[in-house]
């Protein structure tokens, strides 16, 4: 389900996708030892040895996981002078394999392929849950004695780079969480605790914050909030660092993510002790203080965004290699549990409501949780749980060094290919469409009067339905063009943003009712459903275009800009809500009772739009009338731009980039001039 902030962090997708599964979730580049065969074997034959080291590379394959979702693993083949690309297949159908000569030399046996995390991602990428082993194998870096030895094997045939290469199993593990070896299941539960840290204050930021925001602030002054949760969409511009500098002394992650921690905790128990205060001042002079307050968020998001850098590549050397699928499981619980505890879970708590509801005999106007005892709370177990895994956890000590320079010229020469830039402009202006429904309606009903309590059941509702019609889009992008799905869901989310509407326009006058809720909730699993089609779709059209020469990096930019198109436009969209609206304070028509006044009473009138500006107006005994609803205008605003962009530029454009063959996305001289 979108936060009110637009689009989740993270999304949790089950079923088949494009043969992607399992997922690796980190920014890492896993190295595989290559043990090259004898004269007249065949390349394809190669024995394949995978095992990760704490040399692995993180800022290659690093990516955002706003819109993540499931990936695939590459082991590329170059040679000195051109990459050759191919497919390796299952024992028992060389028959239908890519066929290579018989008379090749043989190979370096002591060269190193280098194996391309390409995950697909998104706020805040996740696993696949059906842990299928089915895996895509690319061999990189192979070294040939003959010069000429790739030019025979290119000029094959059966060679091409416009077909998809058939998929090769990874004789992974099947075993249950109870049959692993102590040590991995050890790892296992660390790397779940790790990503549950991540996800605590995850969720406050993306989720509950902006609704308790909502009681004092404007549309357009929780836009101004919005901004705190940027870096987690931008990490990508500084993984290479957190992958190249670190302490040898201390190790190459937990240089990385003993500080931060500390960091983290250190700064939520400081804003817990404020939090109240803050709150308060964020609402004064006009909602200006929102600036302090949304930077103090930017600064814990930012902390959480390059933790989750450096944990995702410890992931790879912590497990054993039969058993790595179990990270991309440890990442999904961790986070999807620490998100869920903060959103749904801090709401429900947090209600006056459901506090004296189910919990006190005497009313509150507060709740059972507050915004600065749980900040406080999860503050110290962050320093408890930092300083347990400086002192009782070791990590691999390694002197190896990446260039930070390498992926930066990666970037830049994957952003000359004119398809990754009409690709680049279909992802900034593709959500555009339904940004108002994503950012504003969870709000505007908050606004209309439906409690916390309420809020938080819908959203508990929604997740199972969320994780279950995942496998149905899941199961689309395996039978149909990614492209195509994609389509369809953008349709839907455009009708989901027009049913949003009504939704709201049909509150009832007395109150929330059973049916009037039932409706909430089938329009939020209707919204999430298209949301995921969308999501699962372009994920798979990302893992199919990316160069495996370079994968991790190219798949890490495209998730960027899918994610920086959901986040952008939330600041203006928010703010055309206030600039749309409008509304008129009525002095009280008779004369009202002194005792009941919380303000200075109200004798003209004036603009209550702002959220401060309407408190003023009850305090006094004035009547706050909405003339005019920014909302309704500013969503019909988005989705007729969404029909026009759709049919009138990113349909045609995403079908011709899907028509186009694998080639014309490789990075070479001759596209990086075209």
């Amino acid at each position: 389900m979108p936060t009110p902030l637009g689009e989740p962090f993270f999304n949790v997708h089950t079923g088949p996708i494009v043969q992607l599964s399992p997922e690796l979730p980190f920014h890492d580049t896993q190295r595989a030892s290559l043990d090259q065969t004898t004269q007249g074997t065949e390349l394809a034959d190669l024995n394949l040895k995978h095992t990760p080291t704490a040399d692995d590379s993180v800022g290659d394959v690093h990516r955002a996981r706003e819109d993540n979702s499931t990936s695939s693993v590459a082991i590329t083949a170059e040679t000195e002078k051109e990459p050759l690309i191919t497919s390796l297949s299952d024992s028992d159908s060389e028959s239908d394999s890519l066929q290579m000569g018989r008379n090749s030399h043989p190979s370096n046996a002591h060269s190193r392929d280098q194996v391309s995390s390409t995950g697909s991602g998104s706020q805040n990428g996740h696993a696949n849950g059906s842990m299928n082993k089915n895996v895509e194998m690319r061999r990189k870096n192979a070294v040939l004695d003959s010069p000429t030895q790739a030019a025979n094997l290119m000029s094959r045939e059966t060679f091409s780079l416009d077909n998809e290469p058939p998929p090769t199993p990874i004789h992974a593990s099947d075993a249950g969480f109870f049959d692993l070896p102590p040590q991995d299941r050890r790892s296992f539960l660390l790397l779940v605790l790790l990503y549950f840290l991540q996800g605590i204050p995850m969720g406050l930021a993306g989720g509950s914050v902006p609704f308790l925001l909502k009681k004092n602030l404007s549309y357009g002054q929780i836009g101004v909030f919005s901004l705190a949760s940027y870096p987690y969409s931008l990490k990508l511009l500084w993984s290479p660092i957190v992958d190249a500098v670190w302490s040898p002394k201390i190790g190459r992650r937990k240089s990385w993510i003993l500080p931060i921690q500390f960091f983290s905790g250190f700064g939520m128990i400081y804003m817990g002790g404020r939090a109240a205060k803050m709150m308060l001042a964020a609402a004064a002079e006009d909602g200006s203080g929102v600036w302090t307050f949304t930077w103090w968020w930017f600064f814990l998001v930012f902390l959480c965004a390059t933790q989750d850098i450096a944990v995702d590549g410890w992931a790879l050397t912590l497990l054993s290699p039969p058993n790595l699928s179990y990270a991309s499981t440890a990442q999904t619980v961790g986070l999807t549990a620490g998100h869920f505890l903060s959103y749904t879970v801090f709401l429900a708590f947090n209600s006056p409501d459901f506090a004296n509801k189910w919990f006190r005999q005497t009313p509150s106007d507060i709740g059972v949780m507050t915004l600065g005892g749980y900040l406080t709370f999860w503050g110290w177990v962050y320093l408890i749980v930092t300083l347990g895994l400086a002192l009782l956890k070791r990590e691999d000590k390694t002197n190896s060094r990446d260039g930070i320079m390498e992926v930066y010229k990666s970037m830049l020469g994957i952003l000359k290919l004119r398809n990754i830039q009409t690709i680049i402009i279909i992802h900034l202006i593709a959500k555009i469409g339904f940004q108002a429904n994503d950012a504003v309606t969870n709000l505007k009903l908050l606004d209309k009067g439906f409690s916390q309590e309420d809020l938080a059941l819908t959203v508990l509702i929604d997740f199972p339905f969320e994780i279950s019609l995942g496998y149905i889009a899941g199961r689309w992008s395996t039978t149909y063009p990614p492209i195509h799905v994609w389509c369809w869901g953008f349709i839907g989310r455009l009708i989901a943003a027009v049913v949003a509407q009504a939704t709201v326009m049909i509150f009832p006058e007395g109150g929330v009712s059973t049916w009037y809720l039932l409706t909430v909730i089938a329009s939020h699993i209707f919204s999430t459903f298209t949301s995921t089609v969308m999501f699962v779709a372009i994920s798979a059209f990302h893992a199919k275009i990316a160069d495996p020469v370079i994968g991790g990096t190219y798949m890490t930019l495209l998730a960027t800009v899918s994610n920086l198109g959901g986040t952008f436009p939330r600041y203006f969209i928010l703010k055309l809500v206030d600039a749309f609206s409008a509304a008129t304070c009525l002095p009280p028509s008779h004369s009202f009772p002194e005792d009941k006044l919380k303000g200075p009473l109200v004798t003209n009138s004036f603009s209550c739009v702002l959220e401060t500006e309407r408190h003023r107006c009850t305090n006094g005994g004035g009547r706050c009338e909405m003339t005019r609803d920014g909302y309704y205008i500013t969503n019909i605003l988005c989705v007729i731009i969404g029909v026009v962009t759709f049919w009138g530029f990113i349909r045609p454009a995403a079908k011709r980039l899907q028509a186009l063959p694998l080639r014309a996305w490789r990075l070479t001289e001759g596209n990086d001039r075209r």
